[in-house]
């Protein structure tokens, strides 16, 4: 089996730096990473977009912007998209934020998502990075993600050309949603991502942390795959784990961990 779509999230293993989540990738025969604005502003944008390019590897995604209820959102995200563009990635994927401080308007949240996204959505199209809209499990709606499902995001995302903004399919966040099949072929060429982890109980004190690798949880990962391919994504599938046992562990060993856990449950 290849690893031709694979790529590598650097969330997912912690305790490497950009340059050795990169020297992993390429001693791996990894093709494509995902990476994270913080630690590439910590590297520098500049030394980040030439250290990947001259290794070889494909940017599959910049994380993150959205956050659409902060105060600097605007400015926040018009700088996220010229990251991007910088370091080559046709990504950007926007995690909409809670609900504003004190508020408990869930609708006028969700207004304000596709609002913000049509002030951005210009300036995307002149960088060549498309919007992905990335739906949270509805455990963070109240200060993380008010898009809780992929048909919220495809609302949003349908009023653009796909081109310029799309979804992404997080088999952490979708994967308990009896519609999210319907929804895949829905989407269909707005997929702008297709991220994979497993899903493992009892979960963490805060939950953000409760992903597992590929194959130690109770998600279908091969049905979601085999989904989104019928509905017509040929691109890159991200590892994305955010645990902190997965983190205690060297690098190497969770790069070749989540491999082996995305040939074996995956493909």
């Amino acid at each position: 089996m290849s690893l031709a779509r694979f790529s590598f999230n650097q969330a997912t293993a912690q305790r490497w730096a950009l340059p050795e989540v990169v020297a992993g990738c390429v001693a791996a025969g990894v093709p494509g990473i995902g990476l994270w604005r913080e630690p590439v502003a910590e590297y520098g944008l500049a030394r980040s977009a030439k250290l990947v390019r001259e290794a070889g590897l494909a940017v599959t995604s910049l994380c993150r912007g959205g956050f659409f209820s902060a105060d600097d959102w605007r400015a926040q995200n018009l700088r996220a998209i010229d990251e991007a563009a910088a370091l080559g990635a046709p990504e950007l994927v926007l995690v909409s934020g809670g609900l504003p401080t004190g508020s408990r308007d869930l609708d006028g949240a969700r207004r304000r998502v596709g609002d913000a996204i049509g002030e951005l959505a210009p300036h995307a199209e002149a960088a060549g990075v498309r919007l992905a809209i990335e739906p949270l499990h509805p455990m963070f709606a109240a200060d993380r993600c008010v898009i809780t499902t992929l048909g919220q995001a495809l609302d949003i995302a349908e009023r653009f050309d796909p081109t310029v903004v799309g979804v992404v399919v997080d088999a952490y966040h979708v994967w308990w949603d009896d519609t999210v099949y319907a929804q895949i072929a829905r989407a269909a060429a707005r997929i702008a991502a297709f991220q994979v982890c497993d899903w493992v109980t009892p979960l963490p004190e805060g939950v953000l942390l409760g992903r597992a690798l590929p194959g130690d949880g109770c998600i279908e990962l091969r049905r979601l795959r085999e989904a989104v391919d019928a509905a017509g994504y040929v691109g890159p599938i991200e590892v994305e784990v955010f645990s902190a046992q997965v983190w205690a562990r060297p690098g190497a060993e969770v790069l070749d961990a989540a491999i082996a856990g995305y040939l074996r449950h995956v493909v």
